[in-house]
C-alpha cells in the first residue's frame, strides 16, 4: 500500500495526472499497436525533447515500427503532445496522439516486478532503449528473461555517478552487461561507462542532432512588432537563486542601455509567480506570460511550456541557466541552433563537453556572474560585428553533429527483428 499511497500524494501535487495513475503499476491505458514495437523510456522533458527526433527518425527508416515512448514527468507528457502538434491529444487522460497511431505514450512503470511484467505482458516490446542515465534493475533484468535486447541511447555517467558505481563494481557490470548497445554521449561518459564493464559504441550526442526549437510564426512577429527596435536578451531555464543574478545583471547594464529588456523564462513554469514576485522585489514590474500578459517595460516572464524557441528567437544573444547555481546546467546547443550568442555560468557539469566546444568555436561565453553577465549583455548590444561572427559560429557547431541522429536510429533498428526498412 505505501507505494499506491506515494503515487497519490505525487498526484496531489500535480505530479501525477490522477486518470493514468495506472499506468505507474503497468496497467496500460492503450491497446497496443500491431506490428513491431520499440519501448524508448525518456525520464523528463529534456530527454523526452532530445529523443523526438530519433523517434522521427527511426518511423521514415522503417514504416511499420511502432513506438511505445515512456516518461516518468507530466511535464514531459505535456511537451509530447505539444511538440508533436497533436492538438486533439489529451495527456491527462490518454496517450494516444491521434494523427500518429504508431506512436504512444505511457507513464513508466515503477521498478516493481510485478508491475513491470504486467506492463511488459501487455506491449511485449520487440526491443527497449533507456535515455541518458536510466539503470532500472528489474525492468533489465525482466527484459532480459524475456530475451529482448535493450539498448542504453545517449547515455550520460557524471563523475560523481562513477565514483558511487565504483564502490560497488559487481552490480554496475551486472546492469551494464545487460545492455546489447551502450551509445554514450561523450569521450568521458564511454570512458567511465567502459571502465565499469559496458561495451559501448562510438560517442555521439543525441542532444547536438536535434533539430532547431520550433516557434509559431505569427506569434513571432506579433512579440516582435511588440518590443520593437528594442535591445531583447533571453535568460531561460533559471532555477531558484539564479533569477536574482539575472535580475541584478539587467539593472547593471540598463544603467548603459536604458531600453534594453529581458525575456526571463525560469525552467519551470509553475515558479512563474514566484519569479514575478522576486522581479517587483528588484523593482521591476513582471508581466506573465501564463496569464496571458504581453511584454512591456524591462522584464517580461515567459512562464509557459514548450515555447522557448518562440523566446529565443525574439532575442540578440541567450544566457542558458543552472549555471550561475550548481545545477549542472542546462542545454546551451538549444539557443546556438537558432543562430544566437550564448552565456552560461561556471557550473555546466552536465554539459561540459559541449559547452567547451561553443566557448573554442567562438560561440558561447563564460560569466562568473551579474558583472560579467551585464559586460556580456552590452557586448551584444554595442558589437554587432562580435555578435554577428558569433552567432554564425554558434550555428555552425551545432549543425556539425546532424550525423549522430542516423547513427543512433540505425544502431536500434538492428536490435528489431527483421521487417520493412528504408535507408536514409
Amino acid at each position: 500500500p505505501a507505494l499506491p499511497l506515494w503515487l497519490a500524494r505525487r498526484a496531489a501535487r500535480g505530479r501525477e495526472f490522477p486518470a493514468r495513475l495506472a499506468e505507474r503499476r503497468g496497467i496500460a491505458g492503450l491497446a497496443r499497436p500491431e506490428g513491431p514495437l520499440l519501448w524508448l523510456h525518456a525520464a523528463s522533458v529534456g530527454e523526452t525533447q532530445s529523443v523526438l527526433p530519433l523517434i522521427a527518425r527511426l518511423h521514415e527508416a522503417r514504416p511499420d515500427l511502432a513506438v511505445l515512448l515512456t516518461t516518468a514527468t507530466v511535464t514531459a507528457a505535456r511537451l509530447i503532445a505539444d511538440r508533436l502538434g497533436e492538438r486533439a491529444a489529451d495527456p491527462e487522460r490518454s496517450g494516444a496522439l491521434p494523427g500518429r497511431p504508431w506512436l504512444v505514450h505511457q507513464f513508466a512503470p515503477l521498478d516493481v516486478p510485478p508491475w513491470l511484467a504486467r506492463f511488459l505482458d501487455h506491449w511485449r516490446p520487440d526491443a527497449a532503449g533507456f535515455v541518458e542515465s536510466e539503470l532500472w534493475p528489474n525492468a533489465l533484468a525482466a527484459l532480459a528473461a524475456r530475451r529482448v535486447p535493450a539498448a542504453l541511447v545517449n547515455a550520460r555517467l557524471s563523475a560523481r555517478s562513477f565514483a558511487r558505481w565504483r564502490l560497488a563494481p559487481g552490480l554496475a557490470r551486472r546492469l551494464l552487461g545487460g545492455f546489447a548497445l551502450v551509445l554514450p554521449q561523450s569521450r568521458a561518459d564511454a570512458d567511465r561507462l567502459a571502465r565499469l564493464g559496458a561495451i559501448v559504441a562510438p560517442p555521439g550526442n543525441l542532444k547536438l542532432a536535434t533539430p532547431p526549437l520550433p516557434a509559431d510564426p505569427a506569434e513571432h512577429a506579433r512579440l516582435a512588432a511588440l518590443f520593437g527596435a528594442d535591445p531583447v536578451w533571453v535568460a531561460a531555464s533559471t532555477h531558484p537563486g539564479e533569477e536574482a543574478l539575472v535580475l541584478a545583471a539587467q539593472r547593471r547594464a540598463r544603467e548603459t542601455v536604458p531600453d534594453l529588456r529581458l525575456i526571463l523564462v525560469p525552467r519551470h513554469p509553475e515558479r512563474g509567480e514566484e519569479v514575478a514576485a522576486e522581479a517587483r522585489a528588484a523593482g521591476f514590474a513582471a508581466p506573465r506570460r501564463s496569464a496571458g500578459q504581453d511584454p512591456s517595460g524591462p522584464v517580461w516572464i515567459a512562464d509557459t511550456l514548450g515555447e522557448l524557441g518562440l523566446f529565443y528567437r525574439l532575442g540578440l544573444g541567450a544566457f542558458v541557466g543552472g549555471s550561475l547555481v550548481a545545477r549542472g546546467g542546462q542545454n546551451p546547443l538549444e539557443p546556438a541552433r537558432l543562430g544566437l550568442p550564448v552565456a552560461f555560468g561556471p557550473h555546466m557539469g552536465n554539459f561540459a563537453e559541449i559547452a567547451a566546444m561553443l566557448r573554442a568555436a567562438g560561440a558561447a561565453s563564460e560569466v562568473a556572474g551579474p558583472e560579467a553577465l551585464a559586460a556580456w549583455i552590452l557586448r551584444l548590444v554595442h558589437e554587432p560585428a562580435w555578435r554577428g561572427a558569433a552567432a554564425r559560429a554558434a550555428a555552425a557547431a551545432a549543425a556539425a553533429h546532424a550525423m549522430v541522429l542516423d547513427r543512433m536510429a540505425e544502431g536500434l533498428l538492428r536490435l528489431l527483428p527483421a521487417g520493412e526498412h528504408t535507408e536514409g
